[in-house]
């Protein structure tokens, strides 16, 4: 069970996002910090997207198995 490109961009997105944000509060910047908190919120939802499409392909090889073979 590896992650996919979804859930590997997510959590990449999610990272880049909470430095940027860490950034921004420590100097003070609130666009930087908005733009790292919108950056990470969608770096969450890509990385839910990739393991609810991980978990439906398990289900299905699952199902597969067991009508096939």
């Amino acid at each position: 069970m590896r992650p996919n490109e979804n859930e590997v961009r997510g959590k990449i997105e999610q990272v880049k996002g909470a430095a940027k944000e860490t950034l921004g509060r420590a100097t003070g910047d609130p666009f930087l910090e908005s733009e790292g908190a919108d950056q990470r919120a969608g770096g969450e939802l890509e990385s839910g997207f990739g393991k609810a499409r991980r978990k439906v392909g398990d289900a299905v090889r699952e199902v597969g198995k067991k009508l096939g073979g």
